[in-house]
């Protein structure tokens, strides 16, 4: 028979499951009205195309958004994995829950702003969500994959999620600081450009080192800097040079991340050989 504290904090557990089930319910809604595929604007046309391809050197190919498909198809299974009653007690999920929730909460959000041409707002929102998912980053460092399933749903939707949410935030701050008229200070755009490249490049390194290798983020953050080379070169506006650091700062991040992540098993092989 169960106690009372056991039942509370079933009770507890579910209401945390349904909040992020409803959350995730939210997000897929944004996601069709930023797709503009019933109602809405596509993002890319929305906020007088600020977040097209075409507005800024570092804006990504319009090929790369597909990537939406899967980190949303990701989110949507673990929405439903969280829920199952194995999960929801565990204290992984328990620690990830509202932060996950917030996550799908500010990303429908970020396309109601882009809708109705608040670009600062959106800018402030994905800065948000990005913090809110390094927390989740965090957490999961913390506290491991209580299975393989759980590995591949839960870190494998949120790595992605990760990722390409650190290209889209550069991106969306580049698109609202040209849509403000921002002059640079004097200085060729291709520099801040290149910059922008940069800053991308050293969170895919971070991430890489203190997620012991982590593949997820390190997928979506080289697909991502990878169409931004693509659009500098058969896109507009065009640049080489860009378009080389852009391919250069790819390989880095897939090179450290292949590097953390052997250093990381063999961590773990030698810990084995200790302990027999």
């Amino acid at each position: 028979m169960k106690t009372l504290s056991e039942i509370d904090a079933g009770r507890k557990d579910l209401q945390r499951a349904l909040i992020v089930a409803i959350s995730a319910i939210i997000a897929i809604v944004g996601s069709f009205i930023g797709s503009g595929a019933v109602i809405g604007t596509p993002v890319q046309e929305a906020s007088g195309g600020a977040l097209s391809a075409e507005a800024t050197l570092i804006a990504p190919y319009g090929s790369a958004f597909s990537i939406w498909s899967v980190i949303y198809a990701g989110l949507l299974i673990y929405a439903v994995w969280q829920f199952l009653p194995k999960q929801r007690s565990h204290l992984r999920h328990r620690r990830m829950g509202y932060p996950a929730a917030a996550s799908l909460l500010l990303n429908a959000a970020w396309i109601l702003s882009i809708q109705v041409d608040l670009l600062p707002l959106s800018v402030a929102v994905i800065l948000a969500l990005l913090a809110v998912l390094l927390w989740i980053l965090v957490i999961m460092h913390d506290l491991p994959p209580v299975s393989r399933a759980d590995g591949i749903i839960t870190d494998g939707s949120f790595g992605l999620y990760l990722g390409w949410i650190s290209v889209a935030t550069l991106a969306n701050v580049a698109a609202w600081t040209v849509a403000e008229g921002f002059g640079g200070f004097g200085l060729d755009p291709v520099y801040w450009g290149i910059s922008a490249i940069l800053a991308a490049v050293s969170v895919g390194v971070v991430i890489a080192v203190y997620g012991r290798g982590r593949l997820a983020p390190a997928v979506s953050l080289v697909w991502g800097i990878c169409w931004i080379a693509v659009g500098r070169t058969m896109g507009e506006p065009q640049s080489t040079p860009l378009a080389i650091v852009a391919v250069a700062g790819a390989v880095i991040i897939a090179a450290v991340t292949v590097a953390a992540r052997l250093k990381s098993k063999e961590k773990a092989m030698a810990g084995v050989t200790a302990g027999s």
